[in-house]
């Protein structure tokens, strides 16, 4: 008897979309424009070149490629040959890049030129220093063992480098079917994709993923009413499954539009909703916030055609900006996830109300269990009680890649993946998170949430955004501090803070050290990087 929900492989959704939904529109990026079957066609190309240049079922492909139409086609194409795609962060400099190359054994590396500021291709060749190259456009590092190809997308006349247009090209080489071949071998059980993790502590962890996001993208895609009418825009880091599971694998599964930007900026994107008739959204709070503030200062822009946006809700320091996004823009729906869940575990329901749109986290979506566990006993606790959050779905990760401790300490026996968040189930049975356990500040043996403290924060005249933190404390253990970003001529002192908060929240919450710094360390995912604020206080 067949699956209720077939298996299927990442490789194969643009062929599927192709025969389904052939002459729609795909994609958008710039002045072009590619159908379903434009777009799949692409894939095949660049998978045909793929083989013809060496590459192998199991190998791995690392990605320092920026947002372009290039990267969804080699992501596809590199699953669709049975390979495994590593997407490298783009903000990586020398020694993260060389702690990715190194760790991540790829034997194949694309990379772009100069984008913005930053030429990648330099940087990478700086990196591998020195290396020799064989006639068949093969590199040899001892540096770097299991690399054997760099390809760059920009024109280059180094000669370790192989050009994009010779790379494709090759793909001649390649008999007719071959690739089918290939993607009929393809386990949908084994990893399509290798993610490292932000990285907010010590080297970031590569996370495999198998092919079965799929059914997760396609149960988030259905929650928010997705058809091939929809149109989504994405300005987010095509390197973070945010941006691959919300947007580019959800667009494929229902035939929807998707305008693909460089980078996120809010006035273009304000006038590409206008003008492409966008219908959903994603982000975090600043996305929402500079989007609003865009539209306060283009008010004659047309946004009436938004329909949907997908905003991760449930700490109390996004809730003022996720109730303004309902007001300002569009309603949204909230949601959970992390990288070792393929993302997305938990959304609320387009008809939910305002409170659990904007305060909550969703539901659990098919197939998903959540726990509630005291992190000392494994006990279950009971509703609107706090705990580490556990998960257990079928998308939850095989493993970190070539890190077998780290995996034994976070997936226990029974599948359960211990996330490290805190979350409570409402009394209503939404999941709400609250915030990562090891970001909790322990004040005299009580438990206080930064978040609590920088939605207060936030209420001050003049702070723009606010990040708290614990540094040690003979007595108490640790005490908050506040890093406060301030708006221009804005003059905020502790003893404003202290003045502010008094008798509104608990003494031993009230911040004893404020530090005004021009902008909060991020990773690219929105998360504050509250390692190095700890650091700052040393």
């Amino acid at each position: 008897m067949a699956d209720w929900f077939p298996k299927q492989t990442i490789g194969d959704l643009p062929a599927r979309a192709a025969a389904q939904w052939g002459q729609r529109e795909a994609l958008v990026f710039r002045d072009q424009r590619w159908t379903y079957r434009q777009f799949d066609a692409e894939v095949e190309r660049v998978a045909r070149a793929l083989m013809a240049s060496g590459v192998q079922a199991g190998e791995h492909v690392a990605l320092l490629v920026t947002a372009r139409p290039e990267f969804l086609y080699l992501f596809y194409a590199i699953i669709r040959v049975g390979a495994v795609v590593f997407p490298l962060n783009t903000r990586y400099r020398a020694l993260d890049l060389a702690y990715a190359l190194r760790q991540s054994k790829c034997t194949t590396l694309f990379t772009v030129g100069r984008a913005g500021e930053t030429d990648y291709l330099a940087l990478v060749l700086d990196v591998l220093g020195k290396i020799e190259v064989s006639g068949s456009n093969e590199v040899h590092s001892s540096a770097y063992p299991h690399l054997r190809r760099v390809v760059a997308l920009d024109e280059t006349q180094v000669q370790a480098v192989w050009q994009w247009a010779d790379f494709l090209k090759s793909e001649r080489q390649v008999q007719e079917g071959a690739v089918g071949t290939r993607a009929a071998q393809v386990n949908p059980d084994n990893a399509a994709i290798i993610m490292y993790t932000s990285g907010t502590t010590g080297h970031p962890k590569g996370v495999m993923l198998s092919h079965a996001g799929i059914q997760r993208c396609a149960y988030r895609a259905a929650l928010m009413g997705f058809t091939f009418k929809d149109v989504l825009l994405n300005y987010l880091p095509l390197f973070h499954l945010y941006s691959l599971g919300y947007i580019v694998m959800q667009s494929i599964l229902t035939g929807a539009k998707q305008i693909l930007t460089e980078t996120f900026d809010a006035e273009q994107s304000l006038r590409l909703i206008a003008e492409e008739k966008v219908t959903i959204l994603h982000g975090f709070d600043t996305h929402y916030r500079e989007l609003m503030a865009a539209k306060q200062r283009n008010p004659a822009v047309d946004t009436s055609s938004l329909r949907v946006g997908n905003f991760a809700t449930g700490l109390e320091n996004v809730a003022a900006v996720a109730i303004a996004t309902q007001e300002q823009l569009c309603p949204t729906v909230a949601g959970y996830g992390l990288t070792e869940t393929w993302s997305g575990v938990t959304q609320s329901a387009l008809d939910a109300n305002l409170d659990q749109r904007t305060r909550a986290s969703g539901y659990s979506l098919l197939g998903v269990e959540i726990r509630i566990v005291n992190p000392e006993t494994g006990e279950d606790m009971p509703s609107g009680e706090q705990g580490e959050v556990y998960v257990r779905s079928a998308s939850n990760m095989i493993g970190y890649y070539d890190d077998p401790a780290a995996t034994k300490e976070a997936m226990d026996a029974d599948g359960w993946l211990h996330t490290g968040d805190a979350g409570i189930i409402r009394e209503d049975g939404h999941f709400r998170f609250v915030g990562r356990y090891k970001d909790m500040l322990k004040v005299g043996g009580e438990n206080v949430s930064p978040a609590e403290i920088e939605s207060l924060l936030l209420q001050i005249p003049g702070v723009m955004q606010a990040a708290i933190v614990g540094y040690p404390d003979p007595r108490l253990q640790e005490i908050p501090a506040a890093f406060l970003v301030l708006a221009q001529g804005a003059a905020i002192g502790l003893a404003d803070v202290e003045e502010f908060c008094r008798g509104k929240i608990a003494r031993f919450k009230i911040p004893r050290q404020v530090v005004a710094v021009t902008e909060l360390p991020m990773t690219p995912s929105g998360k504050v990087q509250k390692h190095k604020l700890r650091d700052a206080l040393k």
